[in-house]
């Protein structure tokens, strides 16, 4: 089977917002019920996890060391490579708040070789974050975002279709496409999103960004094979949600379709962006994975705590 062609899919028509159901991706809520659901809960709910000094592993050619440090945020480590891949340090996104500290500090991270950036939103392209690491030295990213990124230190920028990649020195990375969207703003509907494969050293790792379920997850599998799957699994109740997220029993699915060896699942306990109990998916997770027989190959990750693969 041929490699995919690079391609972005269609932008969709604007129209002017006749509610605020409207600027919301499922058109599900009203202004009560995100204040009540998202901010109010948030803001009485008293913030957890502590920040650790992780403790990098001395990997061998050929390992990797993951370290999630909440939300879609993670440090991917080989032995001559730092990826930081969506990093969000923040304790508070406008209103929402965030409920578990993040894994370690940025003062804690070792020199960032990569930055990898899903799309735009702002609990992915986090720019008080960017602008805090420790001189970051390339930043990729899908189509139309480059230019946020301008400013935020970064020695060189890459923007990538779908199916496209960039390889450098001797790791490559692919933009894979994704069921969401990418627009910052109300009008910027112009900036990609996706997910990315990066092979260094003979391994492959899938970080899904944010997506809802879709099959485009079997031809990610078939292309690119994928060893270690990062996959979200929260901010999918109320069901509408699902347009652009998956829960736990989607996300599996999706781990099935790609074919990998590993899933580690992302995307929960951090902010309240939906209607789901904080500690839910994880939950629900391991009991689908109990019931389906890979439970051996879901890895549950502590935050801030580098796990070696």
């Amino acid at each position: 089977m041929t490699k995919p062609s690079a391609h972005r899919p269609a932008a969709p028509k604007r129209k002017i917002p006749r509610s605020f159901k409207e600027l919301t991706p499922a058109n599900h809520f009203a202004p009560s019920t995100f204040f009540r659901e998202l901010v109010l809960k948030a803001l009485l709910t008293r913030r957890s996890g502590q920040h650790k000094r992780p403790v990098f592993p001395r990997l061998a050619k050929g390992q990797v060391a993951i370290t999630w440090i909440g939300h879609a945020s993670f440090l991917i480590q080989f032995t001559d490579l730092n990826v930081l891949v969506d990093p969000n340090f923040a304790n508070w996104l406008f209103l929402l708040k965030r409920i578990k500290r993040s894994g370690l500090r940025i003062k804690d991270l070792p020199p960032i070789d990569l930055v990898l950036l899903t799309h735009a939103h702002f609990d992915h392209f986090h720019k008080p974050t960017l602008r805090r690491l420790p001189h970051p030295k390339i930043g990729v990213m899908p189509w139309g975002v480059g230019d946020l990124a301008l400013d935020l230190g970064f020695s060189r920028v890459i923007e990538l279709e779908w199916w496209e990649s960039f390889a450098h020195k001797d790791w490559k990375v692919t933009l894979t496409p994704g069921k969401h969207w990418g627009a910052r703003t109300l009008r910027d509907h112009h900036r990609g999103y996706g997910g990315f494969v990066l092979e260094h050293q003979g391994r492959r790792l899938y970080h899904a960004g944010d997506s809802a379920y879709f099959e485009g997850f079997k031809q990610i599998g078939t292309h690119l094979a994928p060893e270690i799957a990062l996959l979200p699994i929260g901010a999918y109740h109320p069901e509408t949600f699902r347009n652009v997220h998956m829960g736990p029993d989607e996300a599996l699915k999706a781990f099935q379709d790609l074919g990998a060896k590993c899933f580690v699942p992302m995307h929960y306990g951090t902010f309240r962006l939906s209607f789901e109990e904080m500690d839910e998916p994880p939950r629900w997770l391991r009991q689908l994975a109990r019931e389906g027989g890979v439970s051996d190959r879901v890895r549950i990750l502590d935050e801030g705590v580098p796990v070696v693969f």
